[in-house]
C-alpha cells in the first residue's frame, strides 16, 4: 500500500472492539515509536513514550489502553510532535491497529502524572489504541458528521503556484500532486486543515492559516501540530516517489494573507 492509499484509508477511531491489543502488536508498535526511524523529524526533538492502560476518555468506547508522549516545550516542539506521532500513527495503521488523537477530552492532570511530566515539559496529545469495533457508535457518528470529517479542502484553496494569487493545479504539481494529496488527505483539529503550502520551483514553503481559539496562554499551538502531521506526510510521500528532501527555514519567502504565518520550507530534488 502506498503512503497516499494508507493516508486515505486511515480514519480516527473512537469505537474499538474491546479485544485487548495483543502483547507482540504493543511491544512492536512502541519498539517503533521508540526508534531513531520514529524519532527522526526536521527539528531535531524527541518525544518520550509511554503506554497507559485502565484510562479513559469520553469520546472513546472499547479500550482502555492509551499511548501518550511527552517532550520539552521548546522552539517548534509542535511541528516535531505533530511529525513524529503521525509516523506512529501510520505505523499503528498498516497494523490494523486504530488510533484516534486526543487533546482536550481526557483528565489530562491524571495523564500528564501517569506520564510523570516534569517542568519545562508539555503532553501534546495521547492516542488510544485497540483494533477498530466493526460499527461506530452513534456518538462517533455524530461527532465525525459534525466536524464534516469525510471531506476535504479542494486542492486550489491549500496548494499555490509561486504566491498567493495563483492557485496550484494538480496539472502544474506535476508528479508531486499524488504527495500534495497526502498532504490534503492530513488528520487535523476538528478536520480545519489549516496548512497553506506554496510550490516556488523545486522548494515548497509551508504556511499556516491560523483558526481562533488554538493557542494558549503559554503560546502552545495546536495547530502547528497539525503542520507536522502536513510535514510528515509530504516528507514520505516524496521519498516514496524517490526524490531527497531537505527542510529548512527560509530567508524570504511568498507574502501570505492575514492569519496566515510563513513556517518552514522544503526543498525537493
Amino acid at each position: 500500500m502506498s503512503l497516499l492509499e494508507l493516508v486515505k484509508a486511515r480514519r480516527s477511531v473512537r469505537t474499538f472492539s474491546g479485544d485487548s491489543l495483543k502483547k507482540e502488536d504493543r511491544e512492536a508498535l512502541l519498539a517503533y515509536a521508540q526508534s531513531d526511524a520514529a524519532q527522526d523529524n526536521p527539528c531535531g526533538q524527541k518525544v518520550t513514550w509511554k503506554l497507559l492502560e485502565g484510562f479513559s476518555s469520553p469520546v472513546i468506547v472499547g479500550t482502555d489502553l492509551f499511548l501518550a508522549g511527552k517532550m520539552p516545550q521548546a522552539t517548534d516542539a509542535e511541528l516535531a510532535f505533530g511529525f513524529v506521532m503521525e509516523k506512529v500513527v501510520l505505523k499503528a495503521q498498516a497494523m490494523g491497529i486504530g488510533t484516534t488523537w486526543i487533546a482536550g477530552t481526557m483528565d489530562r492532570p491524571a495523564f500528564e502524572k501517569a506520564v510523570e511530566l516534569s517542568e519545562g515539559e508539555v503532553m501534546p496529545c495521547v492516542t488510544p489504541l485497540g483494533y477498530p469495533a466493526k460499527n461506530m457508535s452513534l456518538r462517533e457518528t455524530m461527532m465525525r458528521k459534525g466536524v464534516k470529517a469525510e471531506t476535504r479542502m479542494d486542492f486550489g484553496d491549500i496548494f499555490f503556484d509561486g504566491d498567493f494569487a495563483h492557485a496550484l493545479t494538480p496539472e502544474k504539481a506535476g508528479d508531486l500532486t499524488d504527495a500534495f494529496e497526502a498532504v490534503r488527505f492530513s488528520p487535523s483539529a476538528v478536520n480545519k486543515q489549516p496548512w497553506r503550502l506554496v510550490l516556488d520551483r523545486d522548494t515548497v514553503h509551508f504556511y499556516e492559516a491560523h483558526s481562533r481559539g488554538y493557542v494558549s496562554e503559554s503560546g502552545w499551538d495546536v495547530q502547528k501540530i497539525d503542520i507536522g502531521i502536513a510535514m510528515l506526510h509530504l516528507d514520505c510521500a516524496l521519498k516514496e516517489l524517490g526524490k531527497s528532501v531537505t527542510w529548512f527555514k527560509a530567508a524570504q519567502v511568498p507574502q501570505a494573507g492575514e492569519n496566515t504565518d510563513y513556517i518552514i520550507s522544503l526543498k525537493v530534488q
